[in-house]
């Protein structure tokens, strides 16, 4: 079993998800008391969120890049920003590290396109669903159409997620105002729903809605459990 490194705490309670999903898979793949080898470096996210509105990319870059060379230099074998948003300074991440670095866009494409659909609606944060770092690989890797909400819909759920979410606020409200949202990109054509925030499957659930919900944090567990298992994987 090849040893994960996570980059979390982007926020610390989606963090949790990914030590609890991976540790599943990996006794569900294994049997018995089977869990995983993995080190999580949590940093703080209140100065990290204050660059990312400040636009501060290269600032951050910096911050999670040597996040991740402790990780590899600790021993692991291959790593996750367990965060979509951060995604934006993947490359410089990546070549900061001699380790594989799962990209979550590639994670949640294949799986996009392995279910047949071509037209996808993306809720995230508002630089996810405003900048080209994500749509763009979605659309130039697996040839699928993205569709983002309106303005006033991206306020709100760029709100939701850095108001409530990131500190442990679930509301039935909210849920209800995501699951409207998801109703109107649906009548524009998406044929499922994307959830590329983190946070967003704490709140919104398959039984919520209509169309195919796709949970970028569980692809994202799986990718990395089908890599530390696979005997060929990092070598």
């Amino acid at each position: 079993m090849k040893t994960i490194g996570i980059v979390g705490g982007m926020s610390w309670e989606s963090t949790l998800e990914y030590y609890r999903i991976i540790n599943r898979l990996v006794q569900e793949r294994l049997g018995g008391l089977s869990s995983a080898s993995c080190i999580i470096d949590s940093l703080d996210f209140a100065p990290v969120s204050r660059l990312m509105h400040g636009e501060r990319w290269q600032d951050i870059a910096a911050i999670i890049a040597k996040k991740a060379k402790s990780l590899e230099l600790a021993g692991a074998q291959l790593i996750l920003i367990a965060t979509n948003t951060m995604h934006i300074v993947y490359e410089q991440i990546a070549d900061a590290v001699d380790v594989p670095i799962i990209h979550i866009a590639d994670a949640t494409g294949a799986a996009i396109a392995a279910r047949g659909l071509t037209r996808i609606g993306l809720l995230g944060t508002r630089f996810t669903m405003e900048k080209d770092f994500y749509t763009s690989r979605l659309n130039s890797r697996f040839n699928l159409e993205v569709v983002i909400p309106p303005p006033d819909s991206r306020e709100e759920i760029d709100r939701i997620i850095f108001e409530e979410l990131c500190v442990g606020s679930f509301l039935t409200e909210s849920t209800g105002r995501i699951r409207a949202i998801i109703s109107r990109l649906v009548g524009r054509g998406a044929q499922g729903i994307a959830l590329a925030c983190t946070e967003l499957p704490l709140v919104i659930k398959q039984q919520d809605v209509e169309v195919p919900l796709i949970d970028t944090l569980r692809l994202h567990c799986e990718a990395a459990v089908q890599m530390a298992l696979d005997d060929t994987a990092c070598e």
